[in-house]
């Protein structure tokens, strides 16, 4: 009898060893399930900031060409305006010179 109770304990303890191995073996695939669906999510959402990102680059290379090219609108405007004005400037330089030798 006490055999049958010995046989019947070392049983036991086999069923939940194999029960244990079972539960860790769930666990380890439910992790690596898990590492595995967060890897994914993780690429999908650099994928996507990636893309955002690309998108609001190629946006302000447009308003960076549209402001430099205002820019450069201006400053050519800007360098006439100065350039007619020293012209005529000059001209009257040279008539006050011209004036005071043979004025």
């Amino acid at each position: 009898m006490a055999s049958e109770t010995v046989k019947k304990v070392l049983e036991a303890e086999a069923e939940a060893d194999r029960l244990t191995a079972e539960a860790r073996k769930k666990a380890d695939d439910i992790i690596t399930e898990a590492q595995r669906q967060s890897t994914v999510a993780l690429q999908k959402k650099l994928a996507e900031a990636k893309s955002e990102t690309d998108k609001i680059k190629r946006n302000n290379a447009v308003s960076l060409k549209e402001y430099a090219d205002k820019a450069q609108k201006g400053c050519s405007e800007a360098l006439e305006k100065l350039k007619s004005t020293a012209e005529k400037n000059s001209d009257k330089a040279v008539s006050a010179i011209i004036d005071s030798f043979f004025g």
